[in-house]
């Protein structure tokens, strides 16, 4: 497990073609569109998963394998909504709301 740094995600698609996009932070069907518009000018994309989705690479805050595997892109999408709020975050919001 690494807990930061880059990683390689590799995004299968799901039965319905989709994927998680870490870009548009969202489940998009991986279709021509996808891939001409955003895969390719991409920083992240990292390759085509053999034909059977998309990599990315990009620094995962979360602590998960070296490459992550993710086959469900709602999952992954949940997963990807929960940020973690650090101490100095709270002590400033606290000193200037006067808490």
């Amino acid at each position: 497990m690494t807990p930061l740094g880059a990683i390689t995600h590799v995004n299968y698609s799901d039965p319905d073609g989709q994927i998680y996009c870490c870009l548009r932070n969202k489940v998009v069907k991986l279709d021509e569109e996808q891939q001409t518009r955003f895969c390719q000018g991409c920083k992240m994309f990292g390759g085509n998963a053999e034909g059977k989705g998309v990599e990315c690479v990009w620094e995962d805050m979360r602590s998960v394998s070296d490459p992550y595997v993710v086959t469900d892109p709602i999952l992954e999408f949940i997963k990807n909504q929960t940020r973690i709020v650090g101490v100095n975050y709270m002590t400033t919001m606290t000193a200037y709301f006067g808490g």
